[in-house]
């Protein structure tokens, strides 16, 4: 068997024992008993994890992207137009989902690195009418976190009929989204990135406002992403629409009671202590960030090369040296990695990371302070 490396990318991020051993459980009756509590109790601590007392979670077979066809096609109707808020990459994806099903959109696009303002939004929705909104909370490719909270004050006093969507993929569970506090209509997210759960779950949390306007849709151009087939099985585990996952729904239980163990603040203001300290190591090595300095998510970072490093060789490297990092996508490819820092990662798995950073630029001839990336973490993560 293959020694195992340290999984840093933006998801799958690391699956600790826990979860592996409920994977791992021989698989059941999707109507047993067994399947019975694990999926009630998911249901039930996704609606904890995002604090609502009314939302109706789903979940579903598949990954983000079924996630967020299920969020679109399931609350517009034939006549809406949908704003994309687009941060980069994942918020581009939406607009091509828009496309794919003939909805009519709109594009709000940042600066990639950059995030659209809550007065950019404003002005477009004095601008345009729209009857559904959706933006990425932390889109993958950029590392830029949107102001969530902000958007949903700009909606409720500019467009309140509008329903709001949170693309939460890379956000939900390690970065605070308040589903009946906020007024978010929909938040969508999946199983392995900050829930660090195994993938091949698409996860949705509809507002009564929400279900209530899919309930009144004659028709909605899905099937098997339609909400009201899954209802009943959400409702009442025992009853069957299609074959649910089993064993990853049973490892995904097993991930929302660590999630809820841990405590959602001290999980919140974990996530936002790691990426500090990453990002102080990394600089202290004589890397930058990409992203601005005033929307850095708190689960992944986006990292330029200093002048003399190449991307492949870099990542290659580390590779061997126990430690898995992402290329850029789009326009960055080339220019720098992506640094996953998300789910139940460790103060140990980091030194470990930085450690094999550092053999790495050693090997490629790379001229540094031996230890400054070890120490400048070890400092800040014993804080």
């Amino acid at each position: 068997m293959k020694e195992s490396k340290l999984l840093l990318i933006p998801g799958p991020s690391p699956v600790v024992d826990r979860v592996l051993e409920a994977l791992a459980q021989p698989t059941v009756s999707h109507i047993s008993p067994e399947m019975e509590k694990e999926l009630s109790g998911a249901l039930e601590n996704l609606k904890k994890i995002v604090f609502t007392s009314s939302g109706q979670p789903f979940i579903i077979a598949g990954a983000g992207t079924l996630a967020m066809e299920i969020a679109l096609l399931n609350i517009t109707a034939e006549s809406d137009r949908v704003l994309v808020v687009s941060q980069g990459y994942f918020g581009n994806r939406m607009a091509e989902i828009c496309e794919a099903f003939e909805i009519k959109h709109g594009v709000l696009q940042s600066q990639w690195g950059k995030v659209v303002t809550p007065d950019e939004l404003k002005a477009e929705l004095k601008k345009h009418k729209y009857e559904v909104i959706v933006c990425t909370h932390v889109d993958t490719a950029t590392g830029a976190c949107a102001p969530v909270r902000e958007y949903a004050e700009v909606i409720h006093q500019q467009a309140p009929e509008a329903l709001f969507v949170v693309d939460g993929v890379c956000a939900t569970g390690g970065i605070e989204e308040r589903l009946d506090d906020w007024g978010i209509d929909v938040i969508l997210t999946a199983a392995q990135k900050c829930f660090g759960a195994p993938p091949g779950l698409a996860i949705d949390i509809f507002s009564k406002r929400a279900m209530e306007k899919r309930k009144k849709l004659a028709r909605v151009k899905a099937y098997y992403a339609d909400i009201l087939r899954w209802l009943p099985v959400m409702e009442n585990p025992n009853r069957y629409f299609s074959t649910p996952s089993v064993n990853e729904i049973r490892a995904f239980y097993e991930a929302t009671r660590l999630v809820l163990e841990e405590g959602l603040e001290k999980r919140f203001e974990r996530h936002e202590r790691f990426a500090s300290a990453i990002r102080s190591g990394l600089r202290s090595l004589g890397f930058s960030t990409y992203t601005d300095e005033t929307c850095l998510a708190a689960t992944l970072s986006v990292i330029r090369y200093p002048e003399g490093l190449d991307d492949q060789t870099f990542r290659k490297k580390l590779s061997d040296n126990g430690v898995v990092v992402a290329g850029g996508l789009g326009p960055t490819t080339g220019q720098v990695f992506r640094f996953g820092h998300m789910g139940n990662l460790t103060r140990e798995q980091i030194i470990f990371a930085f450690d094999a950073i550092e053999k790495t630029l050693i090997s490629l001839g790379y001229e540094f302070s031996l230890g400054d990336g070890v120490e400048t973490v070890r400092s800040l993560l014993i804080r």
